[in-house]
C-alpha cells in the first residue's frame, strides 16, 4: 500500500472512531469512577506501547492518585510465568493476582486471537472485573467473551495506530469525567 492509501485508511478509520466516541466517553466514566473508588486497571495486549501509554497516563496525569498497571511490564513475571507455566497463561496469572472484583481489565489486540489476552479475559470475568477489549475487525474472539469491544474495521497497522488514538481519547474522557465529578 502507497503512502495514500495508508492515509485514506487511516482517516477512514478515525472517521469510524469519532462514530464510536460514545462508547469511550462511557469507558472513561466508568474507568474514572473505577480508579476513584480504589480499583485498578489492568491492561494488556500485543499493542504493548498502547497499553503502557494508558497506564502510564492514567497513573502519571493524576498525581499518583489512580492505580494502573500494564501487565507486560514486569518482565520478571512475564519469563517465570512464560517459563514455568507457557506464555498462554502470562496475562491470566497477573490479572489473577492483582485484579480484583470491579477492577477493569483493557485487552488492546490487533487479530483478537491471541491466546494470552483470551486467557486474560476469561481471567478477569471468573474474578469479577469488566473486561473490555480493543481489537481489529470483528467478529473475533476475544470481541466475543469480553463485556465490550471497540472493533476497528482496518488492516493491521492501522488498528495499531488507530488503538493509539483511541487510548489518549480514552484518557480524556477519565480526565473529564474526573473533573465533573470535582466540580459537581
Amino acid at each position: 500500500m502507497n503512502s495514500i492509501g495508508h492515509m485514506d485508511d487511516l482517516h477512514d478509520a478515525v472517521d469510524w472512531l469519532c462514530v464510536q466516541s460514545s462508547v469511550l466517553d462511557r469507558w472513561g466514566h466508568r474507568l474514572a469512577a473505577t480508579l476513584k473508588s480504589g480499583g485498578r486497571l489492568l491492561a494488556a495486549g500485543g499493542s504493548v506501547d498502547a497499553a503502557q501509554y494508558l497506564t502510564t497516563e492514567l497513573a502519571g496525569r493524576f498525581g499518583g492518585e489512580l492505580s494502573a498497571m500494564a501487565l507486560h511490564g514486569d518482565t520478571s513475571a512475564m519469563t517465570a510465568i512464560g517459563n514455568d507455566d507457557g506464555y498462554e497463561d502470562v496475562f491470566a496469572r497477573q490479572v489473577a493476582a492483582h485484579g480484583r472484583p470491579g477492577d477493569v481489565v483493557m485487552l488492546l489486540s490487533t487479530s483478537g486471537r491471541s491466546p494470552n489476552l483470551l486467557q486474560a479475559a476469561r481471567t478477569a470475568r471468573l474474578i469479577g472485573a469488566t473486561c473490555w477489549a480493543m481489537t481489529g475487525r470483528a467478529p473475533n474472539p476475544l470481541a466475543s467473551i469480553v463485556d465490550e469491544a471497540l472493533c476497528v474495521p482496518a488492516g493491521s497497522t492501522t488498528v495499531r495506530e488507530a488503538h493509539l488514538v483511541a487510548v489518549h481519547v480514552l484518557c480524556g474522557a477519565v480526565e473529564n469525567a474526573l473533573l465533573e465529578h470535582r466540580h459537581a
